[in-house]
């Protein structure tokens, strides 16, 4: 017995003993010591298809670690694929298909790509395995884009994208197919041109794959924003980009990347019109294209090389590339392809003269455009209606299953879920409501004991007893007239206050004319002295415009008691009240006494101090109406001093809100 029979015989023994990664080592150590010859890579890898069919492995990649050194010869994949169906493992039949696919998709031969890819899917719903499923539908993407299949492969990439982003805890294989579908639907986008959709989509594959540190990935995401910003017109930032993809591609020894990044970074030569530096890059390039056989960058190479001729004026040459590409695109189906090699024969028999022809080439390419987008639209509809069936035979079953299996446990628990729920409602609802009235109350309490402040405020015993006094003066006098006309503003005064301390808003006119009773009925002690007037403005309407009631006559007090009775010769009052803007009137009160600070040396200087509580009061009173106001109710007192800085007086401005 060779050696690697002996390791795949101690293999099988040592299967049964759940020895999965000790298998794969021992298998991949068997290829890399198999002898060259065909007969014997040949039934190595027989053995190898056995042991694997076995063990059984469900992930890409366990898979891929030992079969990647073959999984581009068909060959290999077609053995894999039979063995696994007859065998019935679905996941290492799905793997072989998806390779075959990808081989034929790079050689352009799409019909038999989407097939492969299909056999694949349905494989991996055989195997109800998630991995495979999403791998398989990201390649069915992939080469519905190629063949610029649009809306067809969006739908296959984002259902791609969602089943992977289903899982919780999704593997490193589902990891990598989700930067793989974020990155073919940027690539739709960008087809789209949705450039700057797509380059979002590509940064978040981008950092999707730096945590998984796979270069490859990188690349590719790299030269795809790379590309969006080149259609976005932004070369040097795109050449940023392409050089990027080509450094990762160096590193990791792509050969494809390599071609896909310099045909690209050529590209931008000729349009920034470095003619000769693009074709010192197109040329070799051409070469390496067609050592890989991948069709659709040699048709893509070829449409450049004929461009960049044709700048140059080497029409005879460029006319060649150009059919080359042109015959290449039809042959193997890329539409995008034909339509810009047209384009560019179109403008080439231009540069020409040859206008007859240029117009031809240039109705060809507008015809083929409109070509492809019926022809996306109905594999589109065609697609949809296959891939909806196939849903609901697949997904029917199961969500019916599980519908069964769990309905009255979720009904059990919806139940006590709305008891529960309901019971905590009504409790909160009970302890919110207890709150709300407790708050109510408090402030309840707070207004009437301001209320009741204000009104003892308006009606102190010291101002009842002094305007008596007065009037009292005028009768021993036997000054009748005078008498009875004070006694009547008088007594006109304290019904209106009793009026006024009850309601919460008065209207402005009702206020002002309290305040006239009320500086009559003072200025009878000031022997007439007081010059007190009001000012409304026009604009003002007293009898609509409403503010607290009795808020004026704390102020007007204060500036009798403290700034008039200490001055000697002219005492002046004026009311002013005008329009501040749409949301609030002003109210100003000015008077020309001895100023604040006087006021305070003279009040502490006598022997009984009186305390002037009603501003406090009335401040309190405007704090807790601006509760029910879209502003706030605002108070300023301003002392007035002439140009030497001697007290002129004091203004009190109350700005009222109106809404």
């Amino acid at each position: 017995m060779n050696f690697p029979s002996l390791i795949i015989s101690i293999f099988c023994r040592l299967s049964f003993l759940n020895t999965g990664r000790f298998f794969f080592f021992l298998v991949f150590t068997s290829l890399s010591l198999s002898p060259a010859h065909s007969q014997k890579v040949s039934e190595e890898f027989k053995r190898i298809t056995d042991s694997l069919i076995k063990a059984a492995p469900v992930t890409y990649q366990e898979l891929d670690s030992i079969l990647k050194p073959k999984r581009s010869d068909t060959t290999y994949m077609r053995f894999f694929d039979m063995e696994s169906a007859r065998k019935k493992y679905y996941i290492g039949q799905s793997y072989a298909l998806n390779q075959l696919g990808r081989k034929y998709r790079n050689i352009s031969d799409y019909t038999k790509a989407v097939a492969l890819h299909e056999q694949a899917l349905q494989a991996a719903l055989d195997a109800n395995n998630l991995e495979f499923r999403v791998y398989s539908l990201n390649m069915l993407g992939v080469v519905y884009r190629r063949s610029d299949a649009i809306k067809i492969a969006l739908d296959y990439n984002q259902e791609a994208l969602e089943l992977a982003e289903s899982e919780a805890n999704p593997s490193d294989g589902l990891k990598r197919s989700i930067n793989v579908s974020l990155n073919s639907i940027g690539n739709l986008y960008s087809i789209l041109k949705q450039y700057d959709i797509a380059i979002a989509q590509f940064k978040k594959s981008m950092a999707l794959e730096k945590e998984l540190g796979n270069k490859l990935g990188l690349a590719i995401n790299y030269q795809n924003i790379g590309e969006c910003l080149e259609y976005k017109g932004e070369l040097e930032e795109a050449l940023h980009y392409y050089r990027t993809s080509l450094d990762y591609n160096n590193e990791i020894d792509s050969d494809k990347g390599r071609v896909i990044c310099k045909n690209s970074i050529a590209q931008i030569y000729i349009k920034q019109n470095k003619l000769t530096q693009a074709l010192e890059i197109l040329e070799p390039n051409l070469l390496a294209a067609e050592a890989l056989g991948d069709k659709t960058v040699i048709a893509a190479i070829n449409i450049n090389m004929g461009w960049a001729l044709m700048e140059l004026r080497q029409y005879t040459e460029s006319e060649k590339y150009l059919v080359n590409g042109l015959e290449m695109s039809k042959k193997h189906q890329l539409p995008s392809y034909i339509a810009h090699a047209y384009n560019y024969l179109s403008k080439l028999y231009t540069y020409k003269g040859e206008y007859q022809n240029a117009l031809e080439y240039y109705q060809l390419a507008e015809k083929f455009n409109e070509d492809i987008n019926s022809e996306v639209n109905r594999r589109y509809i065609n697609d949809l209606i296959i891939k909806y069936e196939t849903e609901k035979k697949t997904n029917q079953i199961e969500a019916l299953a599980r519908e069964n299996e769990f309905m009255n446990l979720r009904l059990r628990k919806k139940t006590n879920t709305l008891i529960i729920g309901a019971l905590g409602m009504a409790l909160l609802t009970f302890i919110l409501y207890i709150l709300y009235r407790q708050k109510e109350l408090k402030n309840e309490k707070q207004i009437l004991t301001l209320e009741q402040s204000m009104l003892r405020s308006q009606m102190n015993p010291h101002f009842l007893f002094n305007s008596l006094n007065s009037i009292k003066l005028y009768i021993i006098n036997n000054e009748k007239k005078n008498a009875v006309h004070y006694l009547n503003k008088f007594s006109k005064l304290v019904r209106k206050i009793l009026e006024a301390s009850s309601l919460k808003e008065i209207s402005l006119a009702d206020e002002l004319e309290t305040i006239d009773l009320y500086m009559n009925i003072e200025n009878i002690r000031f022997s007439h002295e007081i010059n007190f007037t009001v000012r409304v403005d026009e604009t003002i309407d007293e009898h609509t415009v409403k503010i607290p009631s009795l808020i004026l006559q704390p102020f007007l007090e204060n500036a009798l008691w403290h700034g008039l009775s200490s001055k000697e010769g002219e005492k002046k009052i004026h009311l002013h009240v005008s329009r501040e803007n749409e949301k609030f009137i002003q109210i100003s009160i000015t008077d020309n006494g001895v100023g604040r600070e006087a006021s305070e040396r003279i009040k502490e200087s006598k022997f009984l101090k009186r305390k002037s509580i009603g501003i406090d009061i009335t401040k309190e009173r405007l704090a807790n109406f601006s509760k029910d106001f879209e502003n706030s109710f605002q108070v300023e007192i301003i002392d007035l001093y002439d140009s030497n800085k001697v007290a002129l007086g004091t203004k009190v401005v109350l700005h009222i809100p109106t809404h």
